[in-house]
């Protein structure tokens, strides 16, 4: 029974997590929300690469201004800098990391694996915004400035069969 709940902490962890926006853990949503407040919020941005990620990362600004409810569409742009292809898969989070929970990405780049040829670059790109609901909560009434962090690290080859290709979510801008 102890082996059955080890193997299960991760998953029920993570899926906590999604739930709650515990840890910094953003949600998901399909759609913008109903309302667009006048309240505005600084969102910054981080980029970083792990040991081994022969990478460039950063993205195309490191903060904005925008009102709570307001779809937000922002790149970050990544090249290979080694002569070789190589697969990474971005992993992310939220500070204060209470704020995952009002922080709702529409598109995002995270948990797929990315490849980039030799020199290639492209862009890579998040839809998000902050849930309005963010007004109601006492504990973000004094938050001002959350950070959205990336940091790509190695990906294995993905075990793919029949001659299907990896799912990316990127946009082709230059080879060097």
């Amino acid at each position: 029974m102890m082996v059955g709940m080890s193997y299960a902490a991760v998953p029920l962890y993570n899926w906590f997590c999604r739930a709650t926006g515990f840890n910094g853990t953003t949600q998901v949503a399909t759609s913008a929300p109903a309302e667009v407040l006048d309240r505005k919020i600084t969102v910054r941005f981080d980029a970083n690469v792990a040991s081994g990620v022969p990478w460039e990362f950063a993205p195309e600004r490191t903060t904005i201004e925008a009102r709570l409810g307001e779809v937000v569409t922002m790149d970050y742009f990544v090249t290979n800098r080694s002569a070789k292809e190589v697969t990474a898969v971005a992993s992310y989070n939220v500070a204060p990391l209470n704020m995952g929970a009002y922080f709702r990405k529409i598109n995002c780049f995270c948990f797929t694996d990315q490849t980039l040829k030799p020199h290639e670059r492209q862009a890579l790109t998040v839809v998000f915004y902050v849930d309005p609901e963010l007004v109601k909560d006492p504990d973000g009434a004094d938050v001002n400035t959350i950070t959205l962090s990336y940091t790509f690290h190695l990906a294995r080859e993905p075990q793919l069969g029949s001659g299907a290709q990896p799912q990316k979510t990127t946009r082709l801008l230059t080879q060097d």
